[in-house]
């Protein structure tokens, strides 16, 4: 493999158990496929370990220790970041929940919040909650119809009482890239904190909380072709600071503290085992972001023609309505639709049948998909990955045509 040639589709796509059935999945928004090496490295952990916790005092507990300070380095590596700001936990959801536990305990009246109204739930309910001690939560709506934020918009809200502004690294209903480094410093200008949901971004562009400039940030492995985890990072001066509830021994400010009960050891495994897939699709023999960045370089060559198709194609389809962007530019290979008058429901089960699948629904994306009208039913959702083919595509466009 060299960094100059895409990876060829087919020996990609048989590193991925799942796609042996021949079936079009175009639901990767909702969860990515597993490489083979990452279903059996959970399985070896099992087999090898068993339910071992880490403990210093024998060699199984030091194995299954050290296992868990190589996947914090790794995920630390991942996000371009020190492992000591970075926890691991059960979702990106419960992990978000945890800092504003935290932050609960420290604003309260007079203080705001910004969310934007791109959010997925998971950036948006946790800082919700700090109204219920009397912080104001205030909405930066996207602009319509293409639905992208506006910093005029952000402007007008931003006063020297907001905290914390939320803002996604990519829709995972619309695909909108927003454009991150930029809010970030409006947002740092103006005193606050940004919180930047990288869930659906992360496996389509590579996170950097050091050129992004947030102060938290959370992704799903699950979504980045791993098994069911969520991380968070916290700036340094952050971290040192947020009050979070944890375990009586634990100090003040160790990120640990965030990592509430003992860790699925497996899983960790397993991710360790996806971020060597990357490594090998980088092509290089040592995981490092070099080898990172020329993985993720792989994944925009493969992604950007079968994008463009599916978005074309389904704008060019005859009774099928497209929200969001119209074009390609910032945005992710993520298009939601309807069909006619037909229930998003009804259109993913007759896909579904032809061999197509789809999601449908909101996907947790309330705030936009009550701006544009069509929450709580929602939308048709096809999304991709870097192992979608041009075929799955047309699958889906014969499909709704």
């Amino acid at each position: 493999m060299t960094t100059s040639t895409a990876v060829p589709s087919a020996g990609l796509r048989a590193q991925f158990p799942p796609l042996r059935s021949g079936r079009a999945y175009l639901d990767n928004a909702a969860g990515g496929l597993l490489p083979e090496r990452s279903v059996q490295a959970i399985s070896a952990h099992l087999t090898e370990f068993g339910a071992v916790n880490a403990m210093p005092s024998h060699a199984p507990g030091r194995a299954v220790l050290d296992l868990k300070h190589r996947a914090r380095a790794g995920t630390a590596l991942f996000l371009n970041a020190d492992p000591a700001d970075v926890a691991l936990g059960p979702s990106a959801t419960a992990l978000a929940f945890r800092v504003a536990a935290g932050l609960a305990r420290w604003w309260g009246p007079g203080d705001e919040v910004i969310v934007s109204g791109l959010e997925h739930e998971a950036n948006a309910s946790p800082w919700r909650e700090l109204e219920r001690v009397g912080v104001t939560v205030r909405v930066w709506h996207a602009r319509q119809p293409d639905m992208r934020l506006h910093p005029d918009d952000l402007a007008a809200l931003l006063s020297p009482r907001t905290r914390l502004v939320s803002v996604t690294a990519a829709s995972n209903v619309l695909g909108v890239t927003p454009d991150i480094p930029t809010i970030t410093a409006q947002v740092r200008a103006a005193g606050a904190w940004t919180a930047v949901d990288a869930v659906h971004a992360a496996p389509h562009t590579l996170p950097d909380v050091q050129a992004w400039g947030a102060d938290i940030v959370t992704f799903s492995p699950y979504k980045v072709f791993g098994p069911h985890l969520g991380a968070l990072w916290l700036r340094p001066g952050v971290r040192e600071q947020l009050p979070w509830p944890r375990l009586s021994f634990v100090p003040t400010g160790d990120i640990t503290g965030l990592e509430h009960g003992t860790p699925q050891f497996e899983l960790l495994a397993g991710w360790l085992a996806t971020l060597d897939y990357l490594r090998d699709l980088g092509g290089a023999g040592t995981l490092d972001r070099a080898a990172l960045d020329r993985a993720y370089a792989q994944i925009a060559a493969l992604e950007s023609p079968v994008a463009a198709r599916l978005l074309g194609g389904l704008l060019d389809t005859p009774g099928v309505t497209v929200y969001g962007p119209r074009s390609m530019d910032g945005r992710v290979g993520t298009v939601a639709f309807r069909v006619g008058t037909e229930a998003p429901d009804v259109t993913a089960a007759r896909l579904s049948e032809r061999g197509v699948d789809v999601g449908a629904g909101h996907f947790y994306a309330v705030q936009p998909l009550t701006d544009l009208g069509l929450y709580p039913a929602g939308v048709v959702r096809a999304s991709i990955a870097h192992y979608t083919t041009r075929e799955d595509v047309e699958a889906l466009i014969a499909g709704v045509s």
